[in-house]
């Protein structure tokens, strides 16, 4: 079974930074991208970064420049670093990650993590 847990959210004020962490547990074979969603109260869920297990990274316009994405293949972890936080980034963050189960499966299926709120308030 695989399960991802996500940790390091909660409140800082407008310019603050937080970082967030997403671990991918139990039995796979492989995990190809990793990322992040997120979703503000009263809209839809919107992607905010992917990276890739080479570390190729893609950032939606919104956070370039603010965020940067990493991961740690030894550890099965994805890192988003969030800077110059403001009231607008207020969201349930979403990690995900694109994972082989096993060798025989031939693809990959997406699983997600439970969700981390992150509020920028004064």
């Amino acid at each position: 079974q695989v399960q991802l847990v996500e940790s390091g959210g909660g409140l800082v004020q407008p310019g603050g930074s937080l970082r967030l962490s997403c671990t991918v547990s139990g039995s796979f074979f492989n995990i190809f991208a990793m990322g992040w969603f997120r979703r503000a109260p009263g809209k839809q869920r919107e992607l905010v970064t992917t990276i890739n297990n080479g570390g190729g990274s893609h950032y939606e316009d919104f956070v370039k420049g603010r965020f940067a994405v990493s991961r740690d293949n030894t550890k099965n972890t994805v890192y988003l670093f969030m800077n110059s936080l403001q009231p607008e980034d207020t969201a349930v963050y979403y990690c995900y990650a694109d994972v082989v189960v096993t060798a025989s499966r031939g693809h990959e299926d997406r699983y997600w993590g439970q969700g981390t709120q992150v509020t920028v308030s004064s």
